[in-house]
């Protein structure tokens, strides 16, 4: 079992910045990929990053690609969202995942999730 939780969200004005921290419990961190989704009002969940267990390769959205960065750190048991030149449309409760094999875009048969972090950017 694997539980995580966010933190570091908040209000922030547009073009800021934040980092938005998982903690991991539970053994084996780092053989699980790790994975950051959002959802805003009203729509569904979108894939925003992903970090890979083995050689830390990473992999974005198109809408946060150069601004996001998605980082690990394995002695910690945490994964990290850094967020810069924030934008409205960014704004949305964000939601760690974590699975052993693979964290898929689409969000389907990840196997643990957190229960969120909400980012708002006020313009």
């Amino acid at each position: 079992q694997v539980q995580l939780v966010e933190s570091g969200g908040g209000l922030v004005q547009t073009g800021g910045s934040l980092r938005l921290s998982c903690a991991a419990s539970g053994r084996a961190f780092g053989s699980y990929a790790m994975g950051w989704f959002r959802q805003a009002p009203g729509k569904e969940r979108e894939f925003v990053a992903v970090i890979t267990y083995n050689n830390g390769s990473t992999a974005y959205a198109d809408s946060v690609k150069g601004r996001f960065t998605i980082s690990r750190d394995n002695a910690k048991s945490t994964v990290y969202l850094q967020m810069n030149s924030l934008k409205p449309e960014d704004t949305a409760v964000y939601y760690c995942a974590a699975d052993r094999l693979s964290i898929p875009k689409n969000g389907y048969g990840i196997n643990y999730w957190g229960k969120g972090t909400l980012v708002t950017v006020s313009s």
